[in-house]
C-alpha cells in the first residue's frame, strides 16, 4: 500500500520570502564548506603538522559524513516535520564549522569536519520545506535556485579559499561560515512547522544497511588509488558495498515503512534523473578538483599556468558566476519548455566546452570560455535535476527522493574524481608532476561523461504534474488523502522569481 501522510495543524503561513532567505543562507553555507578547504590541504597539513595522507582526510571524513545523513535526514524531516530537523542540521554545521575553527589537532579537525557533513541534510529538507511552504507556480523556481545555489557555492569555495587564507587564515574558512549557519539556524526558528508529514517509523536496520554500503562504496573509492585499485582492502570494501546494497534494497522492498521507498526509486522520471546526476557528478566534482590544480602547475612541465591559489580561483570565477545565471534561467526556461527541456539543454551546453578543455588548453583564454559556458550548462541541469525529482514524488517523499538525488550525485563525483586522478597520475612517479597527456586523457573522460549525461537526458519521460491540493484548515490530523492521478495535468510551472 502507498505511505498515506498527515497534515500538521492548519496555522497562518509566513512570507515564503522569508523562508526562502533561511533557506538560502544555510544551502549557501553547507555549499561553501564542500570546496573550501580543497585548494588549502597543503596549509591545513603544514599548520596541523600531518601527512598528505591523512589530511585527505578533512575531505574524506566530511563526504562519508554527508553520504550517511543526506538521505537519512530527508527522510526523519518528512515524518517528524522538516523545520525540525532543519534546525538541527545547521545547528550541526555550526558545531561543527566551530570545532574545525578553533582545532589544534589534525583528530579535531577530521572530526570536526565529520560533524559538518551532518550538515547533508540540509539540501533535502530545504527541497521539501520549498514545496510546501511556496505558491504552487513558484516552487519549481526556488528548488531550482536552491539546488544551482549547491553548485555555485561549491565553485566560489575554491575562488575565496585563497583570499581569505592570504589575508586571514585557514581558521576563517570555517569562522565565516559558521557566522551564516548560526544566523540562519535561529531564523529558522521561526519557519512554519511543516504541514505535511509522512506516518510510519524509521526503519533502523536500513538506516544501517545504507550507511555501511556508501561507507564502504566511498572509502574503496577515496582511497583505491592510495592502496591500489587492485589490493585487498580496496576489492574486500568494493565487494562488501555490493553485497550490503543488494541486502539493503531487499530489506526495503520487504518494510511497510521503508526508509527509501525502492518503487518511489524506480519511478522512470526519478530513475532516468538520478542518472543524469550520476554522470553530472563526475563532471562538476572533477572539474573543480582538477582545474584548479592543471592551471597551478609550473609553465616549465610544458603545460599549466603557475598559478596561485588565489589567481587559480579566478580561472573558476567565470563558471561561478554562470552557474548563478543558469540556475536564474533554469526556472524561465522550465516554465515555458518544461523541466526536462532545462535539464537537456544544460546538459547538451556543457559537453562542447570540455572538449575544448580537453584539446585546447594551452591559453589562459580557452579556460575561461569552458569555465563561463560550462557553468551555464551546469546550472541550467543542477536546477532542473532537483525540480524533475520533486515532481515526480508524493509531497511526504520530497526529502528522502531530494536526499537520495543530491547522494547519487556525490557517490558520481567520487567515482569520477578517482577515475579522473588514475589517468591523470597513468605513470607518474613519486614527486613528479602529471604529464600533459594524462590531463589531456582526464579531461577527455569528464567530457565523455558529460555526453552520456546529454543522452541520459533523454531518457526522462515528458513530464507530468500533480493537481495542486490546498491544505485546507478543515482537514483533519492524520486523515489519509485520495491518491492523486499523475496523468490528469500537463507540467512544470516554475516561476522565473521568487518574489
Amino acid at each position: 500500500m502507498p505511505e498515506e501522510f498527515a497534515l500538521a495543524p492548519a496555522q497562518q503561513r509566513r512570507n515564503h520570502t522569508f523562508t526562502f532567505s533561511v533557506l538560502i543562507f544555510g544551502v549557501a553555507a553547507y555549499a561553501l564548506l564542500q570546496s573550501m578547504v580543497i585548494p588549502v590541504l597543503p596549509t591545513i597539513q603544514s599548520q596541523l603538522h600531518t601527512t598528505q595522507s591523512t589530511v585527505t582526510w578533512v575531505v574524506t571524513g566530511y563526504l562519508l559524513s554527508a553520504s550517511v545523513f543526506t538521505p537519512l535526514l530527508g527522510r526523519v524531516g518528512d515524518m517528524v516535520g522538516k523545520q525540525k530537523v532543519l534546525v538541527f542540521t545547521l545547528l550541526a554545521l555550526a558545531v561543527g564549522s566551530l570545532l574545525a575553527a578553533l582545532a589544534t589537532s589534525i583528530t579535531v579537525m577530521i572530526i570536526a569536519r565529520i560533524v559538518q557533513g551532518i550538515g547533508g541534510g540540509v539540501l533535502p529538507i530545504a527541497f521539501g520545506i520549498a514545496r510546501d511552504e511556496f505558491p504552487a507556480e513558484k516552487v519549481n523556481g526556488a528548488i531550482g535556485n536552491l539546488a544551482a545555489l549547491t553548485a555555485v557555492g561549491g565553485g566560489l569555495g575554491l575562488v575565496l579559499a585563497g583570499p581569505i587564507v592570504a589575508h586571514l587564515n585557514y581558521h576563517w574558512l570555517f569562522w565565516i561560515p559558521m557566522v551564516m549557519v548560526t544566523a540562519s539556524a535561529g531564523a529558522a526558528l521561526f519557519v512554519p512547522a511543516s504541514p505535511v508529514r509522512a506516518q510510519g517509523k524509521i526503519s533502523w536496520g536500513a538506516a544501517v544497511l545504507l550507511s555501511a554500503w556508501l561507507v564502504a562504496l566511498l572509502l574503496a573509492v577515496s582511497e583505491g588509488q592510495t592502496w591500489g585499485w587492485t589490493s585487498v582492502r580496496t576489492l574486500g570494501l568494493t565487494g562488501a558495498a555490493i553485497v550490503l546494497a543488494a541486502v539493503w534494497a531487499a530489506v526495503e522492498l520487504r518494510s511497510s515503512s521503508p526508509l527509501v521507498d525502492m518503487q518511489m526509486m524506480r519511478i522512470p522520471t526519478v530513475w532516468t534523473t538520478n542518472l543524469v546526476a550520476l554522470l553530472f557528478g563526475v563532471t562538476i566534482y572533477a572539474v573543480m578538483a582538477f582545474l584548479p590544480q592543471f592551471v597551478q602547475t609550473p609553465s616549465s612541465a610544458g603545460y599549466g599556468f603557475g598559478a596561485s591559489v588565489t589567481a587559480s580561483g579566478l580561472f573558476l570565477l567565470p563558471l561561478t558566476v554562470t552557474m548563478f545565471v543558469g540556475g536564474l534561467a533554469s526556472g524561465r526556461m522550465a516554465s515555458r519548455f518544461g523541466s526536462k527541456g532545462a535539464l537537456v539543454a544544460g546538459s547538451f551546453i556543457s559537453a562542447p566546452p570540455l572538449f575544448l578543455l580537453t584539446y585546447g588548453h594551452s591559453a589562459a583564454w580557452e579556460i575561461y570560455v569552458v569555465s563561463a559556458v560550462l557553468g551555464l550548462g551546469v546550472g541550467l541541469a543542477f536546477s532542473a535535476m532537483s525540480a524533475l525529482v520533486v515532481e515526480a514524488v508524493e509531497p511526504h517523499q520530497t526529502g528522502v527522493s531530494g536526499g537520495m538525488n543530491a547522494n547519487i550525485r556525490t557517490i558520481g563525483g567520487s567515482l569520477g574524481s578517482a577515475v579522473v586522478a588514475s589517468v591523470i597520475t597513468s605513470g607518474v612517479g613519486a614527486g613528479q608532476l602529471p604529464k600533459d597527456s594524462g590531463y589531456t586523457g582526464g579531461f577527455l573522460v569528464i567530457a565523455i561523461a558529460t555526453v552520456l549525461a546529454a543522452a541520459a537526458s533523454l531518457l526522462i519521460p515528458a513530464a507530468k504534474a500533480r493537481t495542486a491540493r490546498a491544505i485546507s484548515p478543515s482537514v483533519e490530523l492524520g486523515s489519509p488523502t485520495e491518491p492523486i492521478d499523475d496523468e490528469t495535468v500537463d507540467v512544470s510551472v516554475a516561476a522565473p522569481s521568487l518574489g
